[in-house]
């Protein structure tokens, strides 16, 4: 009876021996196996010199975080603005926008002019819709300002519906076929009218062109108004319309570097506006003292905006129509 409970206690101790031993085993391969496929824990031990140094640290970014907060908002309080309507004033961007009418009954003209003065010609934007650069791609010109923080806005070349022309808009080229008259917006804030045929894109930025605008015709140039519009031909980018006659217009004009003069011409809504020849709109830039001066993509298309309010009537319907791309102002990124 003893002799066979000690044989079952050796068997006993046996078999846990053998369990530790496999366990042992085990866990051995397993720490190996840790060991070459997890991340080393580290046990951190705080003592009081290291807490000490945490909560330094932590205040300090704090501070930190804090500071820049302050400096940040700072910096956005520093641009305080005087606006309404019509007019807009801040130590960068003065703008003074008028509606104009001229006329009686079915030769009334409405149209509106905007005076700009800049600090730096960096206020002076462009900007593709949807932020694409193709043709046929369009939106409306006041959603393309509302997307820049735009204070002032008016529509642009509508390079996207022809295949041609000589295109470079923030520095960069994007279409290199010169076939027409056009204008360039240079760093320095100075304006140009020059033939694309004449004067090659490599020059332009090599002289820190940051814009340019494809469509016509010159208005002024060099201080005197081109000539008779009436040799102007029908070009297939201005649509079936002739371009000779009364139409919805955009304009802009360079008074001196950094002031410009922009006009939206609206049309084609009798006892409101016919809109305005081209003779009628070079004479206009004469007179609100344009050195240099440039029609730009009108019709339906003109547009402008300021204050995320359409000024004008677009379309005599109070309709904008979808555009390519647009010139404004805006503060300081």
């Amino acid at each position: 009876m003893r002799a066979d409970l000690k044989l079952g206690q050796i068997r006993k101790r046996k078999g846990m021996f053998i369990s530790i031993m496999i366990l042992i085993i085990v866990g051995v391969i397993l720490y190996g196996l840790a060991d070459r496929y997890l991340i080393e824990h580290v046990e951190v031990v705080v003592t009081d010199e290291t807490a000490e140094s945490n909560q330094a640290a932590s205040t300090a970014e704090s501070n930190q975080a804090a500071s820049t907060a302050e400096s940040s908002n700072t910096s956005a309080s520093t641009t305080e603005a005087e606006y309404d309507d019509w007019n807009y004033t801040s130590d960068d961007i003065q703008i003074q926008i008028d509606q104009v009418q001229t006329g009686t009954g079915e030769d009334q003209i409405t149209y509106y002019v905007a005076d700009v003065v800049l600090k730096n010609a960096d206020l002076l934007r462009t900007a593709f819709a949807n932020d694409s650069f193709g043709t046929n791609i369009i939106e409306n010109t006041s959603d393309i300002a509302s997307g820049k923080n735009a204070i002032f806005a008016i529509n642009g070349d509508y390079y996207g519906f022809r295949s041609d022309g000589v295109i470079i808009r923030n520095g960069t080229l994007y279409r290199d076929s010169p076939v027409r008259d056009a204008m360039v917006l240079f760093a320095d804030g100075s304006m140009q009218t020059y033939n694309e045929t004449e004067v090659s894109s490599s020059e332009l930025l090599a002289d820190r062109a940051v814009h340019t605008l494809s469509f016509g015709p010159i208005l002024i140039q060099d201080g005197e108004i081109t000539g008779d519009f009436s040799h102007v031909k029908i070009d297939s980018n201005f649509g079936n319309r002739s371009i000779q006659a009364a139409n919805p217009r955009t304009a802009i004009g360079m008074i001196e570097p950094n002031h410009y003069v922009f006009v939206v011409v609206d049309g084609r809504n009798k006892g409101y506006s016919r809109g305005m020849t081209l003779d009628e709109l070079a004479q206009l830039m004469d007179n609100l003292g344009a050195t240099e001066a440039y029609n730009l993509d009108g019709g339906g298309s003109s547009t402008m905006v300021f204050m995320g309010r359409v000024v004008n009537n677009p379309q005599g319907k109070n309709e904008e129509r979808g555009v390519s791309d647009i010139l404004y102002v805006a503060e300081g990124e």
